[in-house]
Parts: structure tokens; C-alpha cells; sequence
């Protein structure tokens, strides 16, 4: 069975964006918490997406590397983002490229299958999509980069869950800027 993993930058309050999606109060990472989630990224064979986290990252990574001032890593990021398979869960995006599959039927069902399947790592991003991933049970590891800043509502990291979910910490670092990144593996 596949892994499920579930990350992403969050606030200490526990949001991954402000009000109004806004995501600017993460502010460019530290050249070390970006070669995390590039080896972190690396080291999924397919990522899972949503409709507005897909939408993000569909409007750069596809030519991030062709940027102004890209860093290697950026550019290392945006090859990757292109060439790793992804899933897009969306009933309202009409088509997806970049080695992407648009998924317009019941998430919970697709996720479920494509766990059971052969392969490596699977991440999931977006806060909607990763919510009923977890309601199901189906998320296996939990990455959460937790930036010391408290923006007082938005779209929360954690969905409401039906139950409790118990974790074992399995790395804790610290990253320039007061960034922690905890990992947490669900114990079943």
C-alpha cells in the first residue's frame, strides 16, 4: 500500500492562508526550508492536488525554472514539479497539463484506489481535498512547517475530524526565520 503524506506551511494559529487566500505572510523561504520540500517533493512519485492549490502552483512551477533570478534550486523545484505525475481533483478546471490527470468524480474513492496500488509516495496539497483525505483516514504522514506568525483566521491547516488521530513525532528541525518542521506519522 502507498503512502499518504499531507504537507504544508501553516501559522502557528494553524492556517495555511490569511483571509482572502492570502499565503504572503510565509514570505520566501530559507534557502534550507526550500531544499526540504524540494527533497520532500523529490521523493513523491505522484502528488495530489486540489483545485486552488493546483491553480497556485500551475500559475509558476511550470516555468519557474525560466524566471528571473531562479535560484539552481528553484529550478531543480520547477523540473520536478513538471515531470512528477499529479492528480487534479476538480469538477470546475476544464483540462490540466504538465503530466497531470483531472479527477472530476468522488475524491475519497480515487485516493482510496490509488492508495491500494503499486508505487512509491504519495503527497496530497490543499487544505479542501487533504480534509476529506483525513476525515477517511486515508493520510499516513503529516509534514507541517510552522512559521511564527499569527494571522487570526483563513483556511486551517486541520480539517474537523469525526475522531481523534494519534501521532508519533518522527523528525523535529528548526529552519532560519523561527521555522519549525515537524513530522508526524499516524499511528495505526
Amino acid at each position: 500500500m502507498r503512502k499518504l503524506i499531507f504537507g504544508m506551511n501553516m501559522t502557528l494559529d494553524g492556517y495555511i492562508a490569511a483571509a482572502g487566500d492570502d499565503i504572503g505572510w510565509s514570505g520566501p523561504p530559507s534557502d534550507e526550508l526550500f531544499q526540504w520540500w524540494l527533497g520532500h517533493e523529490r521523493a513523491s512519485e505522484l502528488t495530489l492536488y486540489g483545485r486552488k492549490l493546483w491553480e497556485t502552483m500551475s500559475a509558476y512551477w511550470p516555468t519557474g525554472d525560466q524566471q528571473p533570478g531562479a535560484t539552481p534550486a528553484e529550478a531543480e523545484f520547477a523540473r520536478n514539479w513538471r515531470d512528477t505525475p499529479k492528480v487534479v481533483f476538480s469538477s470546475t478546471i476544464g483540462e490540466a497539463g504538465w503530466n497531470t490527470r483531472l479527477v472530476t468524480g468522488d475524491a475519497v474513492a480515487e485516493i482510496t484506489r490509488l492508495k491500494a496500488g503499486d508505487g512509491g509516495p504519495m503527497t496530497i496539497g490543499g487544505p479542501t481535498l487533504a480534509g476529506a483525505a483525513m476525515r477517511a483516514g486515508l493520510i499516513d504522514e503529516y509534514a507541517v512547517a510552522t512559521h511564527p506568525v499569527l494571522v487570526g483566521g483563513g483556511t486551517p491547516f486541520f480539517t474537523a475530524l469525526d475522531g481523534w488521530v494519534n501521532l508519533n513525532l518522527i523528525e523535529s528541525r528548526k529552519f532560519p526565520g523561527g521555522v519549525v518542521l515537524n513530522r508526524y506519522e499516524t499511528r495505526r
